[in-house]
């Protein structure tokens, strides 16, 4: 049995990443293609219980490096429990946030040493590598205004200068590594997206969608 491709969805707050990551799950799914909708942190049940102390309470809950950990103690949950399994029985894995997120969030956002988030990478994840990311790019003044996460909220409470250093994380992420990223202006209607991603879906990885 061949293995299933794993997505992932990035990009700031507000940029609709949920939204897309459901819908193009369910435009697999009804494409033939076994589809399992995950995200990040979370993805897990240990994983959840952690993700809980990472979008909630307040800004300065946690020391930079302390946040890496935490999420890459969830993505190893995530990965060793959900994503793996998923892949070798053959289907696809779409992820809404992954490992892009810690080094945009906490490397560029927050200041933490990269070579420290790449370090973390290498240990945990040992060289696995989505077979697309789709990077959701809008001002962040938009996006903030956009974002409904309720009492997840501890990220979009952080100050405009943060998040304006996150979005140029992501787009320096996606310069690095244009054959796996794609950027995708997130600022057009939620139907003009998702048809842009499942176009790439479909040229880059061969998905059969219209």
């Amino acid at each position: 049995m061949a293995k299933g491709k794993f997505i992932t969805l990035e990009g700031g707050e507000g940029t609709g990443k949920s939204t897309q990551s459901s819908m193009l799950a369910d435009a697999l799914q009804s494409a033939g293609i076994d589809t399992l909708s995950t995200r990040e942190p979370g993805g897990a049940v240990g994983a959840e219980e952690i993700r809980n102390l990472l979008v909630k309470g307040e800004v300065a809950r946690w020391e930079p490096l302390t946040e890496a950990l935490l999420h890459y103690a969830a993505r190893h949950e995530h990965l060793q429990k959900t994503v793996f399994p998923a892949l070798e029985a053959g289907t696809w894995v779409i992820s809404d946030r992954f490992a892009d997120s810690t080094m945009a969030y906490q490397g560029y956002g927050h200041g933490l040493d990269r070579e420290i988030v790449t370090r973390l990478h290498r240990l945990v994840v040992n060289g696995f590598t989505p077979d697309l990311t789709i990077i959701l790019d809008i001002p962040p003044e938009v996006g903030l205004k956009r974002a409904t996460a309720g009492e997840e909220d501890r990220y979009e409470r952080m100050n405009l200068e943060f998040h304006q250093r996150l979005r140029a994380g992501f787009l320096d992420i996606a310069g690095r590594e244009p054959e796996r990223c794609a950027v995708l202006d997130a600022s057009d209607g939620i139907t003009e997206v998702q048809n842009r991603i499942q176009a790439l879906v479909r040229v880059r990885l061969g998905a059969p969608l219209p």
